[in-house]
């Protein structure tokens, strides 16, 4: 995120349609947003829908040329800021009239903004001269949002080349840094996400983009996503080693987000975001020895500043009040807004007919899933015609998917070459050992299920896209996945942009249940929910006993969560009561599940 940006909040990258072209669509108002880059298919499918958009023409990267999967990032990046740089000096011309691209552009901003006073003493002003000059002070205070990239860590597959050699910094992670740092973006930033991966990271310390220029600024940032403040200081300190600064820390909830999931051990947001708090300086002066050390041993001049970190925060916030908490009390510059996003349709690239699904979906409808072939915890929204595909290919005995992209190929159990857990390939593979086992009935169908869950998540995540601008992605499959986080079921129609920013600042209000718990409280009851579900899965397996100190250790944590928030100040009089009588309740069903499994004795 462009440290100057206008706004207090992101959007960030959900599934790989959704926000494909996001930047597009908002960074000219000064919001910045997340593109992934994981699927080159699907990036070059943009490059080949915006090209004519400009009246240029669109010249194909193909898989034939070397190092097409870079090439293609690269290239469709450029394309995106190109774009927005146009819309930008236009923007900057047009008139001060009402309905204007440039009006929106400063009503959107928050009230408390300085360039938002600006604009209303523009506004009111009844001398001509002054009024013409505040609108050109106006026009060079317009700054578009930043236009970042995520890189899921995790999502790495290596590549050979047609003789069989393994293709040197060829896996899909490490190709698409290269894409993003051969770009021309600035003032932006690539977020990794789902843990660390030390070959990736070794490669971004060879990536000079990555290095401040003689004012200390930097051109490209990185930003980590963590769920807690142990990973943040790991990855901070081995990046800070090989001579990488991180920018940004941007903490997400464990369980309260859309897409994957990856749960603490029982530790919740406000504690860790407390725990960030407490010990921002330290990790800030930690991670800048290490920093600076590296960096004068590389040959260069001492650094003499400390760069700038920022924190942010991200995972089912949804009112103002919230995200007002969550900056004033935990000193965090930006705020990310996910999922409801993608009920705005000036923002995010959400097909109708999933776009209807999200306006009706109720609580049950979104499930911690276990549909991911990566094998972590992934929210899912029911009845998408990607879910109505899988389950009509089971009953007709062919389940699974073509595996057509590979990108979550890497399972061996029974082949040599990695193949992915949702493909035909596996899931036939699987259920013929399962068969051959002689299972008890109730064990065989629970771990059948397990197996036939997994569905294709590169092009159901894609889909969108593809539908939305009349492309084809991967001819016959038209199946859409998407994975909103709980908090869809919260909002129930579609929003403009302006209208999203308002229920943001709080201008307005487009909550549509009026007994949404705070997401603090949404959050324990999902942890809570989550204990449960995996103290279940223990006894049944037999393992329970092996594992009991660490749900000793869940339990503890949860308990001191609640303690936590119940002391906690910045909850407005007006919700305070409620706040608590929720607590109290999830403390009771806490206590209940210790005096079913005789968790813990005090």
């Amino acid at each position: 995120m462009d440290y100057r940006s206008r706004h207090s909040f992101h959007i960030p990258v959900m599934g790989l349609a959704y926000t494909i072209d996001t930047p597009v669509k908002v960074a000219r108002f000064g919001i910045s947003s997340v593109i992934s880059i994981v699927e080159d298919r699907l990036v070059e499918m943009m490059r080949k829908h915006y090209y004519p958009t400009i009246n240029c023409e669109y010249r194909p990267i193909t898989t034939h040329e070397e190092d097409y999967r870079a090439k293609r990032i690269t290239d469709y990046l450029n394309l995106v800021n190109t774009i927005v740089q146009s819309q930008v000096e236009k923007m900057k011309k047009a008139a001060f009239e009402t309905g204007s691209e440039i009006v929106k552009y400063f009503e959107m901003l928050p009230d408390n903004s300085l360039v938002k006073e600006m604009y209303r003493k523009m506004i009111n002003a009844s001398n001509p001269a002054v009024k013409e000059k505040l609108e050109t002070f106006l026009r060079s205070q317009i700054i578009p949002g930043s236009i970042d990239v995520n890189i899921m860590t995790k999502v790495d597959r290596e590549h050979h080349n047609k003789q069989g050699n393994l293709l040197e910094d060829g896996s899909d992670a490490v190709a698409a840094l290269r894409g993003y740092a051969n770009s021309n973006l600035a003032n932006s930033s690539v977020v990794f996400s789902a843990g660390m991966n030390p070959r990736l990271y070794n490669y971004l310390g060879s990536c000079r983009q990555f290095e401040p220029d003689r004012n200390g600024t930097f051109t490209k940032k990185v930003i980590i996503k963590v769920s807690d403040y142990r990973s943040a200081l790991i990855q901070g300190k081995y990046l800070a080693k090989k001579g990488v600064w991180v920018s940004e820390f941007r903490i997400e909830s464990g369980l309260n987000c859309g897409g994957h999931a990856f749960a603490t051990d029982g530790y919740l947001l406000g504690p860790i975001l407390e725990e960030f708090k407490s010990n921002r300086q330290e990790l800030i002066e930690t991670l800048f020895g290490i920093y600076k050390e590296t960096w004068q041993k590389k040959g260069n001049e001492e650094i003499k500043y400390v760069p700038k970190t920022i924190f942010s925060v991200q995972g089912g916030i949804g009112t103002y009040e919230e995200d007002e908490l969550l900056r004033s009390r935990y000193n965090l510059e930006s705020t990310g807004w996910g999922t409801p996003f993608l009920l705005v349709p000036e923002a995010t690239t959400v097909d109708e007919d999933t776009l209807k699904l999200l306006c009706n979906a109720k609580k049950e409808d979104v499930v911690l899933s276990n549909n991911s072939p990566l094998g972590v915890r992934f929210h899912y929204l029911k009845g998408t015609s990607a879910d109505k595909e899988k389950l009509l290919r089971i009953v007709k005995g062919r389940p699974g998917s073509p595996c057509t992209e590979k990108h979550l190929a890497f399972n061996t159990e029974f082949t040599n070459e990695p193949i992915c857990t949702a493909s035909f390939k596996y899931q036939k593979l699987k259920t013929a050992q399962l068969q051959s086992l002689n299972l008890p009935e109730d064990e065989f169908k629970t771990k059948l299920n397990e197996v036939l869950s997994k569905e294709c998540l590169c092009i159901g995540l894609s889909n969108s896209a593809a539908i939305n601008y009349n492309q084809s992605f991967v001819k016959t499959l038209n199946a859409v996945t998407i994975c909103p986080g709980p908090n869809i079921s919260n909002f129930s129609r579609p929003v403009s942009l302006q209208k999203m920013a308002d229920h943001i600042y709080g201008r307005t209000d487009i909550i549509n249940n009026l007994d949404r718990p705070h997401m603090f409280i949404a959050e324990l009851h999902l942890y809570i929910d989550y204990f449960r579900e995996q103290l279940e899965k223990e006894i049944s397996e037999g393992n329970y006993w092996k594992m009991k100190k660490y749900y000793i250790s869940f339990y503890k944590n949860l308990r001191a969560g609640i303690d936590y928030y119940t002391h906690l100040d910045g909850i407005a009089n007006e919700n305070k009561n409620q706040f608590i009588k929720a607590l109290n309740f999830a403390s009771i069903e806490l206590d209940f599940l210790n005096y079913q499994y005789v968790i813990w004795n005090d």
